[in-house]
This record gives C-alpha cells, sequence and structure tokens, in this order.
C-alpha cells in the first residue's frame, strides 16, 4: 500500500511558468521557455530510465519509467505528483498539462523543484499540440487529454518521444481509456480516508493501493 497525502490545491504561480491557451504574447513565452529549458538541460536524455520513488519503482519491472515512451495512469493529483517527484528532485525538467485542479502547495510538499516546474492548465483544444511542442525539451510530462486523439496523432507524438527520448504520463478518463501504445498502466485503486469519527474528526491523509501492468 502506498501512502499519499491529499492536499487542498493552491493555485499561486510566482515561482513556475504557466502558460495558457489565451493571450498575444502567447508564442513569445513558449519561445522563451523553449530557450530557458535548452540553455539548463539537454535535449535528449542520456538516461534509458527515469528514478522513481522507491515506493513505485517495486511496481515496475525495470524499477523507473523507460525514456521515449508512454504510460496511463490514474487521473489522481496525488499520484501524478508522487511519480514526477524523484526525476524532479534529480533536477530534472517536468511539465503537466490540462490539470488546473493540480496545485504548486502540493507539487512543493511532494519535494518537487518548482523552479523547473512548467504547468500548462487550461490548454483547451491545444493540449496535444502543447504536449508535443514540450517534448521537445522536457523530459518527463504529464497530460490529461482534452479529447480523444487520432491514431495519427498519436503516431506522431511517440515518434517525438523516442527521438527526445520523453517519458509521457497520460491520465485516463471515461472518454480517452488507456492511451495507445502505452508502456504500461499505473492506477489507483481503494482509496480509505483518515482521521473521521462517528461525526467528528479532521481528515488527516488517505491510504490507496497502487497497482501497474506493463
Amino acid at each position: 500500500r502506498i501512502y499519499l497525502r491529499e492536499r487542498m490545491q493552491v493555485i499561486g504561480l510566482d515561482a513556475i511558468a504557466s502558460l495558457s491557451p489565451a493571450g498575444d504574447s502567447r508564442a513569445g513565452e513558449v519561445l522563451r521557455l523553449r530557450r530557458e529549458i535548452n540553455r539548463m538541460q539537454r535535449r535528449r536524455s542520456e538516461h534509458a530510465l527515469l528514478p522513481l520513488d522507491p515506493a513505485f519503482a517495486a511496481l515496475l519491472p525495470e524499477e523507473g519509467l523507460q525514456t521515449g515512451t508512454s504510460y496511463t495512469v490514474s487521473p489522481s493529483p496525488s499520484l501524478v505528483l508522487a511519480l514526477l517527484s524523484a526525476a524532479s528532485q534529480k533536477g530534472l525538467w517536468c511539465a503537466v498539462v490540462g490539470m488546473p485542479t493540480l496545485g504548486v502547495e502540493a507539487a512543493a510538499a511532494f519535494g518537487i523543484d518548482l523552479a523547473r516546474l512548467i504547468l500548462v492548465p487550461t490548454p483547451g483544444d491545444l493540449w496535444l499540440a502543447a504536449t508535443s511542442a514540450l517534448a521537445e525539451v522536457v523530459p518527463l510530462i504529464v497530460v490529461a487529454p482534452g479529447a480523444r486523439a487520432r491514431d495519427a496523432d498519436v503516431a506522431r507524438l511517440s515518434a517525438r518521444l523516442r527521438d527526445r527520448g520523453c517519458t509521457l504520463l497520460v491520465t485516463e478518463s471515461p472518454v480517452t481509456e488507456r492511451w495507445p501504445q502505452s508502456e504500461g498502466t499505473i492506477r489507483l485503486h481503494d482509496p480509505h480516508w483518515h482521521g473521521l469519527g462517528a461525526g467528528w474528526g479532521l481528515l488527516s491523509d488517505c491510504t490507496v493501493t497502487v497497482t501497474a501492468q506493463t
């Protein structure tokens, strides 16, 4: 069992590069981010695996996330942040696309380096374009698809992941289900909250079961 603490999502973007599909400055901001990330990190990963927290590493045969591929994951913000934390603590850039309720206070609580976290909370119909652009320079990306992607678009994005050595975590939903060409699935089950009594108490933490299939 994996212990994850659900926290209030507080949005505060002072330390984070945040993109929105609206606004005339969007293109310039994307270019600025590309230049900054290229300056600080190589475009192609030199490692075959991205690290995971030990609690998750034991779930996968390789004990890490394979680079250049994608995984389907449950849409839990806590699960997403837990999967990002080890790579972020190693100094790698991370990005999250299409999850507006994911907050920076929760990310910091998981040990994620906010200076190297890119949030694209509401990309709208541009979620696939934003993900593809980020895959050029960011080694680990989480995306919540706004719609089912066409097979041709999935194939192009998969080719870019392989070329750049980028790892993509795609949250599943009733609309998108399991991501095509996914290397495996990491799912959260059976949440059990602690702290509440018989009509009294305060939610403190949540025990969950996390499973992986490859």
